[in-house]
């Protein structure tokens, strides 16, 4: 989908961490809705320069911050993206929906995105099937390579260590974070005839917001179709990829604006770059695959790197380190360990992630690489910010919901750079290996 002239986007949204971004950015470009995700609010001449997409994103941080924090910065951005008159703006959110009353709040955003919007009712729509992330009758549940497991009992996400999701009912899990009031359109009333009427006499009892099931991906295109067709109330958005890809999908099936696909094979790189802050098993895997392939693991010790007293020297050696493996041609994967450091010592992880960032900007210009991959959403949040770029566009898909991206550079910097933010739960095992060889997933 591409826009003409300087006439509205047709979407705008708000990632809550910069994983989730190009996972919003993937599926949309993915079905050729011309789309750019900025990694700061642009201004007039930046807009300018991507006057022809039909979609405008913003990569945020909120999912790792308080509720202060999303009252204080929150409402500029939204305002600044309402002024892009955009039919509807989309607060991205992971689909594990992993989020709490003091970090990451859902709830707070709602709160905030209802008000500023102006919005009849909010809908929330968690689901995304081509992720394995399916909501049925309000509970979550996520899959991975051992089956699909309700959120409260995954293995990874329930224990997640800043936001373990402990409650599979996402209307209980909100009720902690918000008191505005929820009701749910469940999957019966979703698959019947008449949605509509459903919907209708759920917004007779005046909910803030809905939360929408679903479990395949026509469920998430007949979501969209319903919150597109009510938009002029159902103005702003609580959603995943899942709710993105829907109405993506309404948009071409519809036939509403031009349409564009135009992704070439990427090809294979010399040597590639991982920084990788997750402790999810899926990231664990990925690493151990590429220690048995060729690439060269160096761990990173996150107590002394987020430690302000040594965090420059800390740096510094595994500069050293990384530098020397890859002018002697090797790929690297710098990554958190799970030592009793890690366990036992308080992470400051806004440091952690700006110092990984840092690392990587400094290997990346030292060693000429073109393409990394920052892996985990909240060390992708504030390592992103480090690399000099101010936008996004999508290259080629590798992996639902991290796909390789096109680094628009600041300064007139005119080097070339390729990123995949990859989430801690996306990916095979061999991903890493895909990302060097530049095989399309």
């Amino acid at each position: 989908m591409r826009r003409e002239g300087r006439s509205n986007p047709a979407l705008t949204f708000y990632g809550d961490d910069f994983t989730g971004s190009t996972d919003a950015l993937e599926a949309l470009a993915s079905n050729g809705v011309a789309s750019v995700l900025f990694l700061e609010m642009p201004d007039a001449a930046r807009l300018k320069e991507f006057s022809h997409a039909a979609a405008i994103g913003v990569a945020g941080e909120s999912r790792s911050r308080s509720p202060e924090w999303m009252s204080a910065h929150l409402p500029g951005i939204f305002k600044k993206l309402r002024a892009l008159k955009a039919p509807i703006c989309q607060y991205k959110v992971c689909s594990t929906f992993d989020s709490g009353p003091r970090v990451g709040s859902i709830g707070r955003a709602l709160e905030i995105g209802k008000e500023v919007f102006g919005a009849g009712f909010v809908p929330i729509v968690p689901a995304a099937p081509q992720l394995k992330r399916y909501v049925i009758f309000s509970h979550l549940f996520a899959g991975d390579e051992e089956g699909i497991h309700r959120i409260d009992r995954h293995p990874a996400m329930s224990r997640h260590p800043v936001t373990p999701m402990t409650e599979s009912d996402l209307r209980l899990h909100l009720a902690k974070q918000t008191s505005s009031g929820l009701k749910s359109l469940d999957m019966l009333a979703l698959s019947s005839l008449d949605p509509d009427s459903h919907l209708d006499a759920i917004l007779e009892q005046n909910p803030a917001g809905v939360i929408f099931d679903g479990a395949s991906r026509e469920t998430m295109r007949r979501a969209a179709e319903m919150i597109w067709k009510r938009r002029a109330e159902a103005c702003f958005v609580v959603g995943s990829s899942g709710f993105t890809h829907g109405l993506a999908v309404h948009w071409r099936t519809a036939g509403l604006l031009k349409m564009t696909d135009d992704f070439s094979n990427p090809g294979p790189v010399d040597r590639l770059i991982v920084i990788a802050g997750s402790l999810s098993g899926a990231t664990e895997r990925q690493i151990q695959w590429a220690a048995a392939n060729g690439f060269e693991g160096i761990p990173i010790n996150a107590s002394t790197l987020s430690d302000s007293r040594c965090a420059e020297a800390a740096r510094a050696a595994l500069f050293k380190t990384a530098l020397r493996r890859l002018e002697s041609g090797k790929s690297v994967v710098l990554y958190c360990t799970r030592g009793p450091d890690r366990a036992n010592v308080p992470i400051d992880r806004n440091l952690l992630g700006i110092q990984m960032g840092k690392l990587l900007h400094e290997l990346l210009t030292a060693s000429g690489v073109k393409r990394a991959i920052i892996a985990g959403g909240d060390t992708a949040s504030h390592a992103g910010r480090e690399l000099g770029a101010y936008a996004l566009t999508m290259l080629a898909p590798m992996a639902p919901g991290a796909p390789l991206c096109k680094a628009h550079m600041t300064g007139g910097n005119s080097r070339p750079l390729e990123l995949v933010f990859k989430g801690g739960q996306i990916g095979p095992k061999d991903f890493f290996g895909a990302v060097l060889a530049g095989k399309c997933g």
